[in-house]
């Protein structure tokens, strides 16, 4: 049985949907957890759940909660103590080294001791990469890890990397972000030959800034090597059209983009929402429309995927959303069990030394 670190005090709604999250998909694949964290905290959530012998989940349709039956006793599961935390807006580099007994390196502990397969954090991005990074170390040949986000489209999903690992980057990075979004999309998302672009302000070869300019010419003779298959810059709004399958940024961009196509989802949702409760005709359109719309939501709904892998370290870490409720957490823990059963690690390592 696979096992999985949860580091059960990262996150906004830490550590109640963490936890309850994690025994949610434990009990639903079939895995072991270790979570880590203050054990009073978590033994807490955990006699809660013992004594309903269920938990609450709107199951990503924001509509009426379900209950969900858990039965802890089925449940392998151990709990870490943890004393400390690292908060979203700590000095990443220095709460790594002075906490040493945070949730999150403690968690990344788990792994790097074999005591545990791979670790889901719902806590802060730069400390997750950080421990990740220290505690597992990099895969060889690989200068950066970085973050793979699945974007859903109106066809296959996208690969953008970096995500928000790396604000920072130089066009040797990027050739590497490219060739591990390239493992990612080819055995993890499933796209046979995986099509690259450089996220960027218009689709000329000229088009961008200082960094896509000199990361274009390295992408362009990495395809006539015939080592990727580069097509060229990508804007934003081709993000979701399948121009490619795999965009290439540096974590700023990346990130911005992210949480900009975030926002414009909730935004348009609230706003259908609020226009089929306006008046009587649009409340008999919008219950004639639920079903559909409720299908439309878990296609783009982010909690559904759950969580982005860090890429490019010597293990498997998970980054879910720092807003992850129950069920985000359950579908975080989830990919963890994927990419554990398609071995990247190994086709990442082939695709950088290659």
């Amino acid at each position: 049985m696979a096992r999985i670190a949860i580091d059960a005090m990262g996150g906004d709604y830490a550590p109640r949907a963490i936890v309850e999250g994690s025994i949610w998909a434990a009990q639903e694949y079939g895995v072991g957890l270790e979570l880590v964290g203050r054990e009073d905290e978590i033994k807490a959530v955990l006699e809660k759940v013992r004594k309903r012998g269920f938990i609450l989940s709107d199951c990503g349709t924001k509509g009426h909660k379900r209950k969900i039956k858990i039965d802890l006793d089925k449940i392998d599961y151990t709990i870490t103590h943890a004393s400390e935390v690292i908060g979203m807006g700590e000095a990443v580099g220095q709460s790594i080294r002075k906490k040493k007994d945070s949730s999150i390196v403690a968690s990344v502990r788990a792994v790097a001791e074999g005591r545990c397969e791979a670790v889901v954090s719902a806590g802060s991005t730069g400390a997750a990469m950080a421990a990740s990074l220290f505690g597992l170390g990099r895969i060889h040949g690989v200068t950066r890890p970085a973050i793979a986000v699945t974007i859903p489209t109106m066809k296959d999903p996208v690969v953008l990397i970096d995500g928000g690992a790396n604000s920072d980057c130089t066009a040797e990075m990027l050739t590497q972000f490219a060739e591990m979004g390239v493992a990612y999309s080819k055995h993890i998302v499933g796209i046979e030959n995986p099509k690259v672009g450089i996220l960027s302000i218009g689709e000329e070869e000229g088009k961008g800034n200082a960094l896509v300019k000199e990361t274009y010419p390295l992408l362009k003779e990495m395809h006539e090597q015939g080592r990727i298959t580069f097509v060229g810059n990508i804007e934003g709004k081709e993000l979701f059209v399948n121009k490619c399958d795999v965009v290439v940024c540096d974590g700023f961009a990346g990130n911005v983009a992210l949480k900009v196509t975030e926002g414009t989802a909730s935004m348009l949702l609230k706003m259908i929402s609020s226009e089929f409760k306006s008046d009587i005709v649009g409340c008999i359109i919008g219950l004639m429309a639920k079903p559909f719309l409720r299908r439309i939501l878990k296609k783009i709904n982010w909690e559904v995927f759950g969580g982005m892998l860090l890429l490019g370290v010597k293990g498997i870490s998970v980054i879910a959303h720092g807003r992850s409720s129950t069920y985000a957490m359950k579908n975080a823990v989830r990919a963890a069990v994927r990419v554990l059963n398609k071995d990247i690690n190994s086709k990442i390592a082939e695709n950088i030394n290659r």
